[in-house]
């Protein structure tokens, strides 16, 4: 293999590994705190955003194992009972896998309007999932607060993300 091939296999390969690159950046991301009064334990979800948006437009670079994987390091950065986001982040990327053809190519609102129905489904997953593993009810409020902010903050981090797509990978090959 000559020096030209190999650079264009880790150049693909680092292509290929943005979708979840940038997640596990969002997963991070979202355990700052925040610099709002009143606000410091509500984190907006911006993995879940990310995931959503790789799901949708590059299915093919985001594997179960690596949403696994992040779900798993999700629940280590933030505290959450090991697997919860792990499962809530499979769920998703099932419902919405089997749903990406009535998706993609739609209009941005729709994007968005889809986004804003599946989020709510994750928030409850998560804290239902978090209250059973806990043995108690856990304060809803925290987890409404953070979904809001989670779909209003939406279109700025699909912004990075459509630039990150069109700057490294480019469209779905299928």
């Amino acid at each position: 293999m000559n020096t030209v091939s190999a650079f264009g296999l880790v150049r693909r390969w680092l292509r290929n590994l943005v979708p979840v690159a940038s997640t596990f950046i969002f997963v991070l991301i979202g355990q700052l705190p925040m610099p709002v009064p009143l606000l410091a334990e509500v984190a907006p979800a911006f993995a879940l955003i990310s995931l959503y948006y790789w799901v949708v437009f590059r299915p093919d670079l985001m594997p179960y194992a690596a949403v696994f994987g992040l779900g798993v390091i999700q629940d280590a950065v933030a505290g959450t009972p090991l697997g919860l986001y792990a499962m809530v982040y499979l769920l998703v990327q099932a419902l919405v896998r089997n749903q990406r053809r009535f998706i993609a190519g739609k209009p941005f609102w729709v994007f968005w309007s889809v986004f804003a129905l599946v989020a709510p489904g994750a928030a409850v997953a998560a804290w239902l999932l978090a209250s059973v593993a806990r043995g108690t009810l856990l304060s809803p409020e925290t987890a409404f607060v953070g979904l809001i902010m989670t779909i209003i903050l939406f279109p700025a981090v699909a912004w990075v993300l459509v630039h990150a797509q069109r700057r490294f990978i480019g469209m779905a090959d299928a």
